[in-house]
């Protein structure tokens, strides 16, 4: 299938515990500075699971990786 026939991947919805984590830890621009498709993966990745201590572990990952800078689900990223 081309590039241009495939469907858009459902755009993930922002719960407000990760808005907040993102506002406390003053990472909204670097969270905003990302990719598209890396917002929504991460926010798929934190909104797929069904655990609270998964969830949190995930949007802590997250958070570090934004802090840090240069990674991207624990792999290098240049951006």
């Amino acid at each position: 299938m081309s590039p241009a026939l495939r469907p858009l991947r459902k755009r993930e919805d922002m719960p407000d515990f990760v808005r907040e984590a993102l506002a406390e830890r003053g990472l909204m621009a670097a969270y905003e500075a990302r990719p598209a498709y890396q917002r929504n993966d991460y926010l798929l990745w934190i909104n797929k699971v069904k655990g609270e201590q998964t969830k949190r572990r995930h949007l802590a990952q997250m958070l570090d990786e934004l802090e840090a800078g240069g990674v991207y689900m624990k792999m290098r990223w240049n951006g």
